[in-house]
């Protein structure tokens, strides 16, 4: 009798802590942004220049992060990234400039690619079986939206009690302490002879030729955009277009009585409907074609989008709008994961993925920083919208090219 690797082992649980409060932070940027642009009487721009700032750095460190861990280690790769991530956080805790926020946001950014999926993915991958990796990947992923689901209500909760600056030095505070787990992410590397030959140069340059690896990064473009600018903007737009709640609805019975408490909500309820959406991803990329599957989630965002910016916006639609979009949130990341691992093997994986995650992140770059600019200048994030409409059309088409067979290795000469 063949016995099956377990699916839920000490090193998926540890990495699925450590981007569970990776993310919880990340994912509370956007509750700040009134608070921090209040106090100082700053545009909306400035506050989103630096989350902007947060997510290019976040973008230009993956791949870094990914090549560190795999040269001295993953733990000591995520240990430099929680110290960063917890230095970035103190600093911007005493900034009364928008300059110091946008310099602090790097290191945050930086800490963000050294704790998050880049790496943990990596050594989540490696560490799987065959026939666990998808619902492994997929594990890992919904453990950052777990992370969403807390993140925004933590920060509300926090505000409540103490101002801004001491909830960024609770979280520094937080990002340290989940250090704790790392002895339990002891990865094995089921790599085959061939694949530990080949050096990292050899694997990133014949991806970089592969026109397949092209589709994959210019498609995750848009993924970025509508992600970070929904989480860095959506609070704030639900807060001042969103229609009344009215007393006695169920959203008041639950103690929501504020459109802004209604919009810190609606990033939760967006990272709990991508529990769900994410481990079903993690489930048909196991049996299905991964970039088929990947066009269908860029083409339902794209519908989804679509039809909130056409609607009359009410509290209904908001948390219609959440669930619909949480389904598809971050079901990419497992799909798009898993597809630079079938493709080109699993010892660069953390590298590779975090080349294609600058892609993601340049996205993310543009959807906060544009949201900012247009809202200041035309005080509409309309435009902003039906941007991210279009170049998810964009990323639906791009995908179905892609020559889904994996790449023969290329040994380099000893």
């Amino acid at each position: 009798m063949i016995q099956r690797a377990p699916l839920i082992t000490p090193v998926l649980l540890a990495g699925s802590l450590v981007v569970l409060v990776g993310f919880a932070i990340r994912a509370s940027f956007g509750v700040f942004q009134l608070p921090i642009a209040m106090e100082f009487n700053w545009p909306r721009a400035e506050f989103s220049l630096a989350i902007a700032i947060q997510n290019l750095a976040w973008g230009f460190g993956q791949p870094l992060f990914g090549a560190v861990a795999e040269k001295i280690g993953d733990r000591k790769a995520i240990v430099i990234g929680a110290v960063a991530y917890a230095l970035g956080l103190v600093l911007s805790a005493g900034a009364t400039l928008p300059i110091q926020h946008h310099l602090y946001e790097v290191l945050v950014g930086l800490g963000i690619a050294g704790t998050g999926f880049g790496v943990v993915l990596a050594v989540v991958g490696r560490a799987s079986s065959d026939e666990n990796r998808s619902m492994s990947l997929a594990i890992v992923t919904a453990a950052g939206s777990a992370g969403q689901v807390l993140g925004p209500p933590l920060a509300e909760g926090l505000l409540a009690l103490m101002p801004w600056q001491g909830v960024f030095l609770a979280f520094a505070a937080l990002i340290l302490a989940v250090l704790a787990v790392l002895p339990w992410m002891r990865s094995p590397v089921p790599a085959s002879r061939a694949e530990l030959q080949e050096s990292m140069g050899t694997v990133v340059l014949g991806a970089l030729r592969d026109p397949s690896f092209a589709l994959i990064f210019l498609g995750f473009f848009s993924c970025g955009y509508q992600l970070a600018f929904i989480t860095a903007h959506f609070p704030a737009f639900v807060a001042e277009v969103c229609g009344p709640i009215m007393l006695g609805s169920v959203l008041h019975s639950m103690g929501i009585t504020t459109t802004g408490a209604l919009g810190a909500v609606a990033i939760s309820i967006i990272g709990l409907g991508n529990i769900a959406g994410t481990l079903a991803a993690g489930w048909a990329g196991k049996r299905y074609t991964k970039k088929y599957l990947l066009a269908g989630v860029y083409t339902g965002r794209t519908l989804i989008a679509a039809w909130f910016i056409l609607t009359p916006m009410t509290p209904t639609t908001v948390l219609v709008f959440s669930a619909l979009m949480g389904s598809l949130w971050l079901a990419t990341v497992p799909l798009t994961s898993g597809l630079v691992a079938h493709l080109y093997g699993l010892r660069y994986m953390g590298t590779l993925y975090g080349i294609i995650f600058l892609s993601h992140q340049l996205g993310s770059f543009m959807g906060v920083w544009l949201g900012g600019r247009l809202y200041d200048a035309y005080g509409s994030y309309d435009g902003v919208w039906w941007i991210g409409v279009g170049i998810g059309a964009f990323s639906a088409l791009i995908h179905l090219p892609i020559r889904e067979t994996a790449r023969p290795l290329a040994v380099a000469p000893a």
